[in-house]
């Protein structure tokens, strides 16, 4: 900012810094548009599920949004008790914690990208179907098998 001072009182032309000049400052951010047959020129649908409404209240977006955040520092603190204390206590946690983890990102992923009222029904019987199988087959796992806290102990131990 210095330099630019300094070359305009350098340059006895009349030139002004570039960062001074009303012009710069009283013009719009955004063009004018030339006609003006549309009211709103720049509006845009915005699609959002219908779960989340406006109409369904901001409290249970308030508690779901709560409830993400409790499952994501859940999800991070068992990783050491995990590691601390394996046993089918932890296993099923994980199972549950995993899944509902996985299942509330894909499924704002599909409000963000589907779109048309069967689509959406389509898309969340997929996901419920999705979430399911993987919280049955990681039950099946810890109760069959080794579970996942063992299982990863294992992957590293290799």
């Amino acid at each position: 900012m210095a330099a630019i001072v300094r070359i305009s009182s350098v340059c006895h032309r009349g030139v002004q810094p570039l960062f001074y000049r009303s012009s710069l400052l009283a013009r719009p951010l955004v063009a004018q548009q030339k006609d003006q047959d549309r009211p709103y020129p720049l509006t845009a649908r915005i699609h959002g599920s219908s779960s989340l409404s406006a109409g369904s209240g901001s409290k249970a977006a308030s508690l779901h949004w709560t409830g993400e955040r409790v499952v994501s520092v859940l999800l991070l603190s068992m990783g050491p008790a995990a590691y601390y204390f394996p046993g089918p206590a932890i296993d099923y946690s994980l199972a549950a914690i995993l899944t509902l983890h996985g299942h509330w990102g894909i499924l704002q992923v599909l409000t963000d990208y589907v779109h048309g009222e069967p689509k959406i029904k389509m898309a969340n019987a997929g996901l419920f179907l999705l979430s399911t199988v993987t919280f049955a087959g990681l039950c099946y796992f810890n109760y069959n098998d080794v579970g996942i806290c063992k299982a990863v102990a294992l992957l590293w131990s290799k």
